[in-house]
């Protein structure tokens, strides 16, 4: 499962860097803390920071089973995939909210298939 641990870490990086573009939003519009309302670009960067971190279950939790019953490989593929929506999801977020919908969507579509290969997985054995 060493395939799966450094996915592992990409996914903790990803959300990690959403939560930097928050703060880092949250000094340039000038919001103190614990204030969550702000201008767009503020509550941007916050909603995708949160939106993230409300998606982790929905990934390492299937990434880890999939991995066990499924295949490290097989895993891994299926949480780069979902490193790779989050990071299209948040760029588009942080450009004009209704662009975030193409990552969001490819981002389930991950978890779907970590999903579809934990039963997989469970099914051959």
């Amino acid at each position: 499962m060493q395939l799966t641990g450094w996915t592992t870490l990409v996914v903790l990086a990803v959300y990690l860097w959403t939560g930097v573009n928050a703060a880092r939003a949250r000094v340039k519009y000038k919001v103190p803390a614990p204030a969550m309302d702000g201008p767009l670009g503020f509550r941007s960067a916050m909603r995708v920071q949160a939106n993230t971190l409300e998606q982790l279950p929905l990934v390492l939790a299937p990434l880890y089973t999939c991995a066990y019953f499924l295949g490290d490989a097989w895993a891994a593929a299926g949480g780069l995939l979902w490193c790779l929506a989050r990071v299209l999801y948040a760029r588009g977020y942080y450009r004009d909210p209704a662009k975030r919908e193409a990552g969001f969507v490819l981002g389930m579509i991950a978890s779907g298939l970590l999903i579809l290969g934990t039963v997989v997985g469970l099914l051959l054995h």
